[in-house]
């Protein structure tokens, strides 16, 4: 069964990307297309990553983009009747945070484009984190869909 871009963008987080608990860090989908997603995440103060302040230390933007990815390529799955496979983050060539951390109760967009996907299970996104109309961080991630997840992570540990 195919559903509309409304019907998935209006349906509760947790049923988009498995992140669970305190590791669940953006709060809902805001936007998606074929090649797009805009993600939203709230700084919460209280949170295990909050410092001093309460504010978000930048290098978590990362996980933040991460998270926005996941929830593209799970859409993507989910618009055509199926689900995600699982996937791993590779890496990031230069994620540039632009300010040393998100402020506590900063409501932060996160932009994700594709700019490949193969069908071996590979991709790259374009990625940003913006608060109001300053952009707060950047990187181009790489992320990998394996065929066998299980497989993949085992071979892993056995090296």
């Amino acid at each position: 069964m195919t559903r509309t871009v409304q019907d998935l963008v209006s349906q509760p987080i947790e049923a988009i990307i498995p992140h669970r608990g305190t590791m669940l860090l953006i709060d809902g989908i805001d936007r998606f297309d074929d090649e797009t997603l805009d993600a939203r995440a709230t700084v919460r103060a209280d949170a295990w990553y909050a410092d001093a302040q309460g504010a978000m230390p930048a290098w978590i933007g990362i996980e933040l983009m991460a998270q926005a990815i996941a929830a593209h390529v799970a859409l993507l799955a989910m618009r055509g009747g199926g689900q995600a496979r699982p996937g791993v983050l590779l890496g990031s060539r230069s994620y540039k945070a632009l300010q040393p951390s998100f402020a506590a109760g900063a409501s932060l967009v996160i932009r994700t484009v594709e700019l490949l996907r193969s069908e071996e299970g590979h991709g790259a996104y374009e990625c940003t984190i913006q608060h109001g109309d300053v952009r707060c961080a950047e990187a181009v991630i790489k992320v990998f869909q394996p065929p066998n997840f299980q497989s993949f992570i085992e071979g892993s540990f056995s090296s």
